[in-house]
């Protein structure tokens, strides 16, 4: 159901969805600068909790259902199905380079991928013989290396009680390898985590510390000058192509631009979870939120 956005001011606007309500005021300029003069949108709010949107080549978006264990697809026509049952109760997802969704299924503690088709292969489910906390959310660098957050959050699916690591750490998986490396320690529960298009930087939200860090990533894979960019922990995040970072906490989807200063809030009362750009042309903002997904037309778009 789309209802016409109202103006209040030329620093915010109001607009109401359904029983949701959805408010965006830019901090620092007019919001016209980032969203597009248009209607924003309330796809379906017919899931139990929505995450780990992901988009591929086309424009399509792949997003979870994790207590329906399922994958579903929202195209660029705007038509849903469901691309896989069974997940191993997918979390965050990403694209790789061949078309393969990379997932975060925690039920195990592993990492998928599934393939174009929906076959599964599994590609870990262990370091050092113990088994991960619960791989959370997942980037792959342009050189097809891979990063994921693995912190513990007990599920009531599970039938462990503890974990089997004592940190909650972010992995490295080099390309072509099956060795997994500690690429950063320290964090309370590392949860978001996205990287620059140049593949020089990575952005790794501590949600529970509600600090967002930047990391330079070096030739060989590690992370180092880790910078608190951002005084603001998130569960999912994107980047723009002005290199704008999207957080989602509690009830808002939060703007930073490059230096780590808010030029942009988006007060979403269903609670988002994560965020990506979908669509041909990656112009439109794809929000996941508990029951309910919504699109937003944009006036930038995204880069991974």
């Amino acid at each position: 159901m789309n209802m016409k956005i109202k103006h209040f001011s030329i620093l915010a606007f109001l607009l109401s969805v359904s029983s949701s309500t959805l408010f965006a005021q830019n901090l620092t300029s007019h919001p016209s600068n980032l969203f597009a003069a248009d209607d924003a949108k309330l796809v379906s709010s017919d899931f139990s909790f929505t995450e780990g949107c992901s988009v591929d080549k086309k424009g399509n978006v792949f997003f979870t259902d994790q207590p329906n264990d399922k994958i579903w697809k929202y195209d660029t026509d705007g038509k849903l199905s469901i691309f896989l049952d069974k997940t191993g109760r997918a979390n965050g997802t990403y694209f790789d380079k061949k078309g393969n969704l990379i997932t975060c299924a925690d039920e195990k503690g592993q990492l998928w991928s599934v393939s174009p088709s929906g076959k599964v292969k599994v590609l870990i489910n262990n370091f050092n013989g113990k088994q991960f906390n619960g791989p959370n959310d997942i980037w792959i660098h342009p050189n097809g290396d891979l990063y994921f957050t693995d912190p513990y959050y007990q599920r009531d699916y599970w039938q462990r009680t503890a974990p089997d690591l004592s940190e909650n750490d972010v992995y490295y998986l080099p390309k072509g390898s099956k060795k997994i490396k500690v690429a950063a320690s320290g964090l309370v529960k590392p949860n978001g985590i996205v990287g620059t298009p140049d593949g020089k930087y990575l952005y790794v939200s501590d949600i529970n510390a509600g600090k967002t860090y930047k990391y330079a990533i070096e030739k060989n894979g590690e992370l180092t000058e880790k910078q608190l960019i951002i005084s603001k922990g998130s569960d999912g995040m994107t980047l723009d192509e002005k290199g704008n970072i999207y957080l989602t906490l509690g009830q808002g989807v939060f703007i930073y631009n490059p230096g780590g200063e808010l030029i942009a809030e988006l007060k979403i009362k269903d609670g988002p979870s994560n965020v990506c750009f979908a669509g041909k042309d990656k112009n439109i903002l794809f929000i996941t939120a508990r029951k309910t997904i919504y699109t937003l037309p944009m006036k930038v778009k995204g880069v991974e």
